[in-house]
């Protein structure tokens, strides 16, 4: 099937489903929205980060996608099941791949996860582990001065460490192997956080995993891309498409044109 995934997030984050999935399904379409405008969505009420999903859904299905995938764990806890409700193309969120990754890779059975504010308080990977293991042991963490940080670009230095370093200090004394990088933004500060929780804790990055079930779904749908010419991905953002196209290009290594969309005032709080 020649349709494009549609994959949306907050902001950047996402990127880094959209990398995996070029990675893993090189012959796939994709479009992508990035809620820059509105970012972040971590210490919104649910009801509004579950609107802002509904509307950015709503723009992406006029490119008739075959796929819809939130790359956002907040929108994923919050809003998944009503879309997925409402739909009748596949819905994939980020959160049930993520917690399946963890317990594969476990060995003393403690999980940590790190998210914003809203993916924390929804208790959502928690819920998540504990269905697949219910004795496995979670301590969970929000961070939510790390959003910005990436949204800016800030991927490493000084200023980064330190932000890092604060925010994992209670983390760091509790014994598991395992961290959930439990927001897509995550897996761009990764090396500093490897750095400070040390070489015994293995981080988590959903978006392989998400990219696997993204594989998996399309093979056994019989959906995959048959065509053998390269997609051209198209990009979206609400907010500053240079700062969007900026961070896009040296995550992804290739050059792209972002298409920027102004929403209606009375929807930008």
């Amino acid at each position: 099937m020649q349709q494009a995934i549609a994959i949306l997030d907050s902001g950047v984050g996402g990127l880094t489903v959209v990398k995996e999935v070029m990675r893993q399904l090189p012959q796939e379409k994709i479009i992508y929205f990035g809620d820059t405008a509105r970012t972040p969505y971590g210490p919104r009420p649910a009801e509004e980060v579950t609107r802002f999903t509904h509307q950015i859904v709503d723009y992406l299905l006029q490119f008739h996608p075959k796929m819809v995938v939130i790359a956002c764990n907040t929108a994923t806890a919050v809003a998944l099941e009503e879309i997925r409700a409402r739909l009748a193309v596949p819905v994939v969120g980020v959160i049930h791949p993520g917690a399946r990754a963890a317990i594969k890779m476990t060995r003393n059975q403690k999980i940590g996860v790190i998210g914003t504010i809203g993916t924390i308080q929804s208790n959502a990977y928690e819920t998540a582990l504990r269905q697949i293991s219910p004795h496995i042991e979670v301590v969970s963490r929000a961070c939510p001065l790390f959003v910005p940080l990436v949204e800016k670009g800030v991927f490493r230095g000084e200023q980064t460490k330190q932000v890092v370093e604060e925010s994992l200090s209670e983390l760091k004394e509790t014994p598991m192997d395992c961290l959930i990088l439990g927001c897509t933004h995550y897996p761009f500060l990764a090396d500093t956080i490897a750095s400070v929780m040390g070489p015994h804790v293995t981080l988590i990055n959903s978006a392989e995993e998400t990219a696997r079930e993204i594989s998996t779904i399309l093979y056994h749908k019989g959906m995959l891309a048959t065509s053998n010419k390269l997609p051209v991905h198209q990009f979206f953002c609400s907010g500053d498409p240079w700062m969007f196209k900026m961070i896009a290009q040296g995550w992804l290594n290739e050059q792209i044109k972002v298409t920027p969309v102004v929403w209606q005032v009375p929807n930008i709080i």
